[in-house]
């Protein structure tokens, strides 16, 4: 026997070993999720914002899709401006799916607001130029699920039409689509009480090898009503909203309180439970610079968003990352001067959701990251006014 064959022996024999997964078919598949958010618009925007930032962009907001996943979705592959997730086994009730997609669309979009709200930024007048949106498309299936060295890729029909399904005949770039596979594991009832917000319509695409696909999707636009409000977690406006505020006044002018606050080498010594800060520094005092800060046993990954110094107010925002219970958080720093030698400053912590499924905990959290707030802006104040003093002698 030869060298080739020999090699092919061997992984015939590794792969004869394997067990099956429970739920698999003798062939390896398995039903599964599969749920593709696309980024529309995003090769226009990449050519004309002709901005360096505009790849960090695009990253930032696929960072803000994989952190806005509820259904405990696995990330199969990215693909420039796409992600593919999967979930083995049953279906996710259909609710349970709308909520995921609306949570998703509005943590998108609202950070492109953010963003655009810079007037003084080629990026965010390349934001308000092109229109960044998001289509999302869900297909129900089974899969054979690949692990090759450290990477894990998904393989059969149903993967193929998922993708396929990105190119259809929907006009606009800003919908939900369901495919088949998924409509038939929902009844129609709750397909029509999930979808009252909006329309949900048929449609039909024709595709080479695999025929016709037959979908039904809802257009997103009736959410751009939420935009910039509070919001819970299911879409709905609520009337406490999505944010946790403290405030305390503060012995320092405005423009050296904001000194502190964008002083990353400091971070650590307020932040309640900090005990140590790691960023570059060759960019430490640039928009978009990311750092991390050990705090008790774990670690918080924060970016600069922007800084704003209005007539009355001072604004800069910084965008928290793998927060593992509070998602897509974006923490405000107003400051505003009281007088020439004091000013007040609110430290607004604005959270896309509560992760776990249990009120007693999501309240539990809450508070503790309310006090944990409190206190770091009382360690913060603390920390200015003894750095002002020695400065002063």
């Amino acid at each position: 026997m030869g060298l080739l064959e020999d090699l092919h022996a061997s992984r015939r024999a590794a792969g004869s070993g394997r067990k099956l997964p429970p739920g698999a078919d003798d062939d390896g598949m398995q039903p599964a999720l599969l749920f593709i958010p696309d980024i529309s618009g995003f090769t226009r925007f990449i050519e004309a914002s002709e901005s360096p930032q505009a790849p960090f962009l695009i990253a930032d907001l696929l960072e803000i899709l994989i952190e806005a996943n509820t259904l405990d979705m696995e990330v199969s592959e990215i693909q420039g401006d796409a992600i593919l997730f999967y979930r083995l086994g049953p279906p996710p009730p259909v609710q349970e799916l709308v909520a995921q997609c609306r949570r998703i669309f509005l943590d998108f979009q609202n950070y492109l607001r953010l963003v655009e709200r810079d007037n003084a930024s080629e990026l965010g007048a390349a934001l308000r130029d092109n229109d960044l949106t998001l289509k999302i498309v869900v297909h129900y299936g089974r899969v054979n699920v690949a692990h090759i060295r450290e990477f894990t890729k998904l393989m059969g029909r149903d993967v193929i039409v998922v993708h396929r399904l990105l190119k259809n005949n929907i006009s606009g770039g800003e919908y939900l689509l369901l495919s088949e596979g998924y409509l038939k594991t929902q009844s129609l009832t709750d397909l029509k009480r999930s979808f009252s917000w909006t329309r949900l319509l048929g449609g039909k695409t024709t595709y080479e090898y695999l025929g016709d696909i037959n979908y039904r999707y809802a257009h997103l636009t009736p959410l751009r009503l939420l935009l910039n409000g509070h919001h819970s977690p299911d879409g709905a406006p609520s009337g406490r909203g999505n944010s946790l505020k403290v405030r305390h006044a503060v012995r320092v002018p405005a423009a050296y309180a904001l000194r502190l606050v964008r002083n990353l080498r400091l971070r650590y010594r307020w932040l309640e439970g900090g005990t140590a800060v790691y960023y570059d520094l060759s960019k430490a005092d640039r928009l978009g610079t990311s750092y991390k800060v050990d705090i008790n046993k774990g670690q918080i990954d924060f970016q600069t968003v922007q800084s704003f110094q209005g007539e009355e107010r001072i604004e800069y925002v910084e965008k928290i990352s793998h927060f593992r219970l509070f998602p897509n958080s974006l923490l405000f720093f107003f400051i505003e001067a009281v007088d020439e030698r004091s000013c007040l400053i609110t430290l607004d912590f604005r959270y896309g959701y509560v992760a776990s499924p249990h009120p007693l905990i999501r309240f539990g959290q809450l508070r503790r990251v309310h006090r944990f707030w409190g206190r770091s802006l009382r360690n913060l104040v603390a920390l200015g006014e003894r750095m002002a003093r020695v400065s002063v002698k």
